[in-house]
């Protein structure tokens, strides 16, 4: 049974960029790009209009750049996940990219492998945050959005779900969390639900920030992989 394409709808003011991005989500490899846009102004309309499973977002672009564009297209019906491309010189635009909502971001001199387990990554619900500058964008992120309330401390959390912000920071998908903690879908579910209100988290984004400013997370071996720091990975079904 073939598994469907990740789809993907494609924002970048350069030609040569888009054409690239192309060469790289082919259907061979389990993507199809279904629509490319070189403003950020038509962002939801087309999203609207295509239903894509993940957006490929540049940030500089002229016109609506990509944070404004991705602001209002999560301000927008059920949007799906941005994934931001941009240069090493973009960390402030990073941040704040992650503060209008979006999901990711990876350097555009990234291999194309790492594009493409960041799109698979997002489409499954999960976070990419390429480690070449994550500690710099999130230092930029802190500084700029509001601190963390004094009561929401991480002994707050039941065992399970500390593990479950862990692997969120590590950037796993719902599914994933459930096969890593052998639990269901649901279950997972439920304890984001949990972990958000009793830390008062508002997106994934800041659960990240959280995760790594509570030692929950450590830089991993591999390219976009971060570890998380679990305790009670060994005992189903808790």
């Amino acid at each position: 049974m073939s598994v469907a394409p990740v789809t993907v709808l494609v924002v970048d003011d350069q030609e040569l960029v888009r054409t690239g991005l192309r060469g790289i989500l082919r259907e061979r490899y389990g993507f199809r790009v279904v629509g490319e846009l070189e403003d950020g102004a038509d962002v939801v309309a087309a999203v609207a209009r295509l239903e894509p499973a993940v957006v490929v977002m540049d940030v500089r672009m002229p016109g609506v750049d990509g944070v404004r564009a991705t602001r209002a297209l999560a301000d927008s019906e059920n949007p799906p996940p941005v994934l931001v491309l941009t240069t090493f010189e973009d960390d402030d635009i990073l941040a704040e990219s992650l503060r209008a909502g979006a999901a990711g971001f990876l350097l555009k001199g990234a291999p194309a492998e790492d594009l493409q387990r960041a799109v698979r990554t997002l489409a499954a619900g999960g976070a990419w945050l390429d480690p070449a500058v994550t500690g710099r964008v999130l230092a930029g992120y802190r500084e700029a959005t509001p601190p963390i309330l004094p009561g929401a401390q991480v002994d707050v959390l039941t065992p399970r779900e500390k593990d479950v912000l862990a692997l969120i920071g590590a950037g796993l998908s719902n599914a994933e969390i459930a096969a890593e903690l052998v639990l269901g879908e649901g279950t997972v579910k439920t304890h984001i639900g949990h972990l958000f209100t009793k830390l008062d988290l508002r997106d994934r984004a800041a659960a990240v920030i959280f995760a790594f400013d509570h030692g929950l997370v450590r830089p991993g071996g591999a390219p976009g992989a971060w570890r998380a720091v679990t305790a009670t990975a060994a005992r189903p079904g808790t």
